[in-house]
């Protein structure tokens, strides 16, 4: 039977246990839904899982998600140890407002290289991007097996990259 809550009477016959009901369960239902991850962790064998279509379909969604992951590792490193290097710079010493606006605009190519030597990784010259994909995806099919299959793809393309593509020293 429904009951119209908005009735005095049917809210008297309701006794005060209904109100705290509902927040109650809730509540419950709240702390049995499951934990959600921020950022689910792509593994080796997912990526390889794309990666091995790349010669069958160059152009098809596998092989660019494939050759889009590995371009995004690659961009997104260099940015971030761009702005990681040029902020530990700035904090040794006092900046002017005309220094800070320089440094927080696109880095000079300059500075994109000086970075890449913290990711342990440069690629100097421009690479054609299938030439550095070919050789991490040989890496990528090799961890393929056991427990590293389930490891992240993240790590592996480091160490990829950092393997074939090692900074010359000074």
């Amino acid at each position: 039977m429904y009951r119209d809550h908005s009735d005095p009477v049917a809210r008297a016959n309701c006794p005060a246990v209904c109100n705290l009901l509902w927040p109650v369960l809730v509540f419950a239902l709240l702390l049995s839904a499951p934990a959600a991850r921020a950022v689910e962790v792509l593994t080796v064998h997912e990526l390889v899982s794309h990666c091995e279509l790349m010669d069958e379909e160059p152009e098809g969604g596998d092989a660019q998600f494939c050759t889009r992951y590995i371009q995004g590792f690659v961009d997104g490193a260099v940015a971030t140890d761009v702005r990681v290097m040029l902020n530990a710079e700035a904090q040794t010493g006092t900046e002017s407002f005309s220094q800070r606006a320089k440094r927080t605009r696109a880095p000079p190519r300059s500075e994109q290289f000086r970075a890449s030597r913290l990711a342990g990784f440069c690629l100097g010259d421009p690479l054609p991007l299938r030439d550095v994909v070919d050789k991490v995806v040989v890496d990528l099919v090799a961890l393929d097996v056991d427990d590293t299959a389930e490891s992240p793809a993240r790590d592996a393309v480091y160490t990829s990259l950092r393997q074939h593509y090692p900074c010359p020293d000074e």
